[in-house]
């Protein structure tokens, strides 16, 4: 017998061929068997795969580094983010870099959305070496090239390796925001809090270095985070603690702090980074800047800024601009230009010059330090009642006839906070005028609206748009805040059942106002699932 015929049986005594131990005849050679069926191919759309419950696992066994954006084709931010996606992927692919990044359409695949923990749209997940449980959330800006260097610094370095003068002079020269790293030991446990910090700073370059002649080139003798910069001192130091070590919360606060101008003009590109200055006190300057003695004002306000470092953050808005929604949110009008505002924004509180003088580095400085010292008292915004407020189905409130209506114990009372520019508040606004309507003959239910942009109230702060709030009939001023869809059927469903929320129903993130920190204030909104 030869030896390919004994293998055969061997087999069939073993049953491992399957079918074949109960009785049915082989199919013939060995060599002819059938091969298992090739795996679901992956489709690409613009660089980025497109991956289902039956492709997602394989992805991850193939792909060591994999991003993986849950998206939803409804879902307006994510139609926002798309092109962006697309094109960090360009890039990266053009770079060789070892990452692909992959998309799952979220309500088509509900159970990847459960074992992945996705509960709003867009959500962007990390994968390393296929480890399901420990993916990393993307939270950064959704722009292309910030996406692409966040993960530039996962699949790389995220800081550049410093060993002599010239290569440090050369990334010090390079970008206007550059910060480095001192440390005799590169062992150290204060070099991996450095390094985890710099995976996420992305709007600054970062080097390392343990080299004695660094350190006495830039005149240190201990650890220490050095930010270079082009502009205003060029340069601050962060000495590390010897006894507590480096403090990630207060390294970042410290580079949030001093990568920033002394006076920072209010516009689309800085206003991420106003926001994430963790300083509270705010003050603008408003003024025009096509006129020559507005921008005079300037070298005064930025002589005021440097003793104030840290405690309050100097803001220009140019009101030639389209700056409207900043001068709404101050109750300003841009011929009141050139003025001042100082608000603290953990408390919304806001406040103006009382002397009416004119603006000088002097004044500048009175008026900060008045604010702190409690006499300058703080402002609320406020409209006159319309004649007409109660004469539509939707009722109008201002700031003054706001507690009359509101805490009216013979009443169901439900309010509409809105912006004029929010277009979420825009695109509910037909829900509102039909909800009105439908119990306008309801002597008990008062549908209203607010403009928390011109109104502002002491019972408490807006904090987005649009921000439902429903005042039960009854003692005990009782407010319940709605959180649900935002459509007809729904608030009558909760009007209907006395303030009561459908649980199993949600609805996207409200705008938030200017200089209100937003909740993901990198990302951006997202909308729940």
């Amino acid at each position: 017998m030869n030896s390919r015929l004994l293998s055969v049986l061997l087999l069939l005594l073993l049953g491992v061929l399957g079918p074949w131990g109960q009785g049915q005849d082989p199919p013939g050679p060995l060599e002819d068997l059938p091969e298992e069926p090739p795996g679901e191919k992956v489709p690409k759309e613009e660089g980025v795969l497109v991956l289902n419950g039956s492709t997602l696992n394989r992805a991850l066994q193939e792909h060591p580094a994999l991003l993986v954006e849950f998206y939803a084709p409804w879902c307006g931010h994510c139609q926002a983010l798309a092109p962006e996606y697309s094109k960090a992927a360009t890039l990266l692919a053009a770079e060789s870099a070892p990452v692909t990044l992959a998309k799952v359409d979220g309500p088509a695949e509900l159970e990847l959305m459960k074992e992945f923990g996705v509960t709003e749209y867009p959500t962007l997940k990390f994968f390393r070496d296929g480890n399901h449980t420990h993916s990393e959330e993307y939270t950064g800006p959704r722009e292309a090239e910030s996406i692409a260097e966040w993960l530039r610094r996962r699949v790389g370095p995220s800081a550049t390796h410093l060993k002599d003068e010239e290569s440090t002079q050369e990334l010090i020269d390079a970008q206007d925001v550059v910060v480095i790293g001192f440390f005799q030991d590169l062992q150290d446990e204060d070099v991996a809090t450095f390094l985890a910090l710099a995976r996420d700073a992305l709007d600054m370059t970062f080097g390392l270095t343990d080299q004695p002649q660094l350190f006495q080139k830039f005149g240190l003798t201990k650890d220490t985070v050095v930010l270079f910069k082009k502009f205003d001192e060029g340069r601050a130091d962060f000495p590390v603690d010897e006894e507590i070590g480096l403090d990630l919360g207060n390294l970042s606060r410290f580079l949030v702090t001093h990568s920033m101008q002394l006076v920072t003009e209010f516009n689309q590109k800085t206003s991420p980074k106003i926001y994430a200055a963790r300083i509270l006190n705010h003050l603008l300057l408003f003024v025009n800047q096509t006129m020559a003695p507005h921008r005079l004002l300037l070298a005064s306000f930025r002589e005021a800024a440097p003793p104030f470092r840290g405690q309050v953050l100097f803001v220009v808005v140019d009101v030639a601009v389209n700056n409207d929604h900043v001068l709404q949110y101050f109750g300003l009008k841009a011929e009141e230009a050139p003025t001042m505002r100082l608000i603290n924004i953990e408390t919304t509180r806001k406040y103006a010059p009382t002397d009416g003088g004119p603006i000088s580095s002097a004044s500048v400085a009175a008026f900060c330090h008045s604010v702190f010292s409690g006499e300058v008292k703080p402002y609320l915004l406020s409209q006159e009642v319309p004649p007409d407020w109660d004469q539509r189905p939707v009722k109008i409130l201002v700031s003054k006839n706001f507690e009359q209506v509101a805490f009216d114990e013979t009443k169901n009372v439900f309010v509409k906070f809105y912006a004029p520019w929010c277009s979420h508040c825009k695109e509910m606004a037909p829900a509102w005028q039909a909800l009105a309507e439908k119990y306008r003959d309801h002597e008990d239910i008062v549908i209203a609206e607010l403009d928390a942009t011109a109104n502002e109230l002491e019972a408490f702060a807006v904090h987005g748009f649009p921000t439902l709030k429903y005042f039960p009939a009854g003692p005990g001023r009782k407010v319940i805040e709605y959180k649900s869809a935002r459509d007809l059927e729904t608030f009558s469903k909760f009007l209907d059942t006395g303030g009561e929320l459908p649980v199993e129903e949600s609805t996207e993130k409200p705008e938030t106002p200017f200089l209100e920190p937003p909740a993901n204030s990198t990302l951006g909104p997202k909308e729940e699932l």
